[in-house]
């Protein structure tokens, strides 16, 4: 009898701490939403300012951005961006240079704001109590909202070009090789990414790329064992203060046997930033609530092996 009333008591307390997580996870989920109905509305406004400027191109840009789906949103929205960033802000009224200080600074905390509730949502996702019992149903997951910001809200966004080549690098098993990582500015928001770094002056893509992985994994690979670039992609990015124009190009390369990764090549800005490694499989990436780029890795991981048509696609 005694047992009975332990087993009862135990479930109850168990069922009453799983409904509490359900509970804390459902309000963490309308957080969210309600985090991205404010950036919209902060989105919205800033191109309401753009186009009472009357400038042709700015206002195309910013009917574009308001137009775009959400997977095209953070692309546009940067696009806008870039060009204001060139326009000389001098030539505006004080009323409406203002205005858009003012609405551009709305965007900012709007999106600090809205990345906040994703990262609390993620990390509460991420339990493995939440996982089993698959407390997030049927709701989406998040994502993080990645539009480049100035040092300050009222400062051009001066956008710097970065040309990169990464390196898609599986094993035997096909699972690829990610490092976790995060900004130093924003260092409660980490991500996954692949090997490789920006293109030092007077390099080809494919040296960038071979140079990068021997850097970073202790892989000395041939320049015939790269395919590609496969893909290629668009991002503009902040980090460490400064915002990229990111102009990123994937090779593919394939390993044999179990690689020993040997990260002592990384220099002092990945030392402090990069956190772990692990390799990935394709089925690992569809499932994980992490934040991975680029974005379709793991739709396009299953191509990789079928021979390269010497078309670069475009990837986010």
């Amino acid at each position: 009898m005694t047992t009975g009333l332990i087993v009862v008591l135990v479930a109850s307390l168990l069922a009453v701490w799983i409904l509490s997580i359900a509970n804390r996870l459902d309000r963490l989920h309308v957080r969210t939403d309600a985090a991205w109905a404010a950036v919209d509305a902060a989105l919205a406004r800033r191109a309401v300012v753009v186009r009472a400027l009357l400038d042709p191109a700015l206002s195309a840009a910013a009917s574009r951005a308001e137009s775009a789906s959400r997977a095209d949103r953070e692309q546009t929205e940067n696009e806008l961006s870039g060009l204001l960033g060139a326009l000389d802000r001098r030539t505006l009224a004080p009323a409406m240079a203002f205005e858009l200080a003012d609405a551009e600074e709305r965007v900012v905390l709007a999106r600090r704001v809205h990345n906040d509730a994703v990262r609390d949502t993620l990390l509460l996702r991420r339990r493995r109590v939440v996982r089993w019992l698959r407390l997030a149903g049927t709701a989406p997951q998040p994502s993080y909202f990645e539009i480049a910001e100035p040092t300050a809200p009222s400062d051009a966004v001066m956008l710097r070009p970065r040309p990169s080549a990464r390196v898609v690098l599986t094993d035997s098993a096909g699972r690829v090789l990610l490092f976790q990582g995060f900004d130093p500015a924003r260092p409660q928001e980490s991500f996954w990414f692949t090997v490789g770094g920006g293109v030092e002056e007077g390099e080809e893509l494919r040296d960038t790329a071979l140079r990068e992985a021997f850097e970073e994994t202790g892989l000395t690979l041939t320049p015939d064992q790269l395919i590609g670039p496969v893909w290629r992609r668009r991002a503009v990015f902040s980090f460490g203060g400064e915002t990229f124009d990111a102009e990123e190009w994937f090779f593919y390369a394939s390993v044999d046997g179990d690689l020993t990764v040997d990260t002592s090549g990384f220099n002092d800005v990945e030392e402090t930033s990069i956190t772990a490694h692990r390799w990935w499989s394709a089925a690992e990436l569809e499932a994980a609530e992490d934040t991975v780029y680029p974005l379709q890795l793991a739709e396009l991981m299953p191509t990789l092996g079928q021979p390269w048509d010497g078309e670069t696609r475009t990837v986010r």
